[in-house]
């Protein structure tokens, strides 16, 4: 029974994480070289892994469900849960509008082998994922542990083939100026944020507190595993001609890979949307599905006739605006529940002052970078 709920965990937080991000990845990294990319998988997957451990523990001191707003409130008062808000509700907008986006033409792909299509695919797929966030936690469940263990069989497959396939050539070259070096930090940060997850985990974790530790470090460490694998046979095939959305270079069976992906990561950050309007908001079910669902549609659809961005302009922003300030304000809010939670934790994590102040300033520096660059 524990197997079921830790499995559970785990592929919420990983489904989470492996959306749209992974699909972005190669074509970040292939601007930077793979080896820089590589460093930033690996220190802002070591990062991030910190930072989803502190708002587990966050959400272990603190009775009662609450979405990333209501814990804001509870520790940073009414400023620290608009603050969220905003963050919340821009990072998870955008990075449905980039899972709406490529959905669309990853389907009219696989479909017709040209993007004509993606449109209406983007629709269709729209409505058969918000059939699953209108339907609730334990219809997700199931669907996103099957598409997590799905996503994992995939990559595998496209390594063994590709791998005889990769020229070291593609995997030793650098950017050519700083901006290359660092144009992969606002993707692959996206790719790491599960930050949205962590209530969600939580929910589901009822009565198995115990686990919400090793759920978070596999859920974290699986996808980064899977990012170094994906990136390197991706770059290693195709370097430098990369495309933005990196399963179109491989052919249809890949492309998959995407679609199951987007999909898992639309229903859970949905859901969270949701429930950020229900739980935090007070409002009630249906708007919040309303809000959750339809905004996003309505803004691809701006985006979408008056050609506004990109499907990695909207993972950067997502990334590196709402990636930043959410962490900024998760450190805060652990520093105030170690000492006012009302609740004690299954675990504890060590938060230095230097951690705090070093992490704030990496955060920092990240949402300055994407607004500027």
């Amino acid at each position: 029974m524990k197997g079921g709920v830790l499995l559970a965990g785990i592929a919420t937080l990983a489904g989470t994480m492996i959306g749209a991000g992974i699909l972005g990845m190669p074509y970040a990294i292939s601007k930077s070289g793979f080896l820089v990319g590589l460093l930033f998988i690996l220190f802002l997957g070591l990062i991030n892994l910190n930072m989803h451990l502190y708002l587990g523990e966050v959400s272990l001191r603190t009775k009662g469900d609450h979405q990333l707003t209501g814990y804001a409130e509870k520790y940073l008062g009414k400023t620290g849960k608009y603050i969220m808000l905003f963050s919340v509700i821009f990072g998870i907008y955008s990075a449905l509008i980039a899972y709406l986006i490529a959905e669309g033409q990853s389907l009219s792909f696989i479909l017709f082998e040209n993007l004509n299509a993606s449109f209406y695919l983007t629709l269709l797929f729209f409505i058969f994922a918000c059939l699953f966030v209108f339907l609730g936690l334990d219809a997700v469940k199931k669907e996103v542990s099957i598409g997590v263990i799905s996503l994992i069989v995939i990559v595998v497959i496209i390594a063994l083939f590709f791998i005889p396939k990769i020229d070291s050539i593609n995997l030793s070259y650098m950017g050519d100026n700083f901006s290359d070096l660092v144009f992969p930090y606002g993707v692959v940060f996206f790719a790491m944020l599960g930050y949205s997850a962590l209530p969600e985990l939580k929910q589901e974790l009822k009565k198995n507190e115990k686990l919400m530790k090793k759920c978070i470090i596999w859920g974290t460490l699986i996808p980064i595993i899977l990012y170094i694998l994906f990136t390197f046979v991706i770059l290693g095939f195709m370097g430098k001609s990369t495309p933005e959305i990196a399963t179109f270079s491989l052919g249809k069976l890949p492309t998959l890979l995407g679609v199951v992906g987007m999909l898992n990561a639309f229903i859970i950050l949905s859901t969270a949307l949701k429930d950020t309007y229900h739980l935090d908001l007070k409002l009630n079910k249906i708007l919040s599905f309303a809000l959750a669902c339809f905004i996003p549609l309505i803004i691809f659809l701006i985006v979408y006739f008056f050609n506004f961005g990109s499907f990695v302009t909207f993972l950067e922003l997502s990334g590196g605006i709402s990636g930043g300030i959410t962490g900024i304000l998760a450190l805060l809010m652990l520093y105030k529940a170690k000492k006012e939670g009302d609740r004690k934790p299954e675990y504890s994590m060590p938060l230095p002052i230097w951690i705090m102040v070093f992490l704030t300033i990496l955060f920092m520096l990240g949402i300055i970078y994407v607004l500027v660059f």
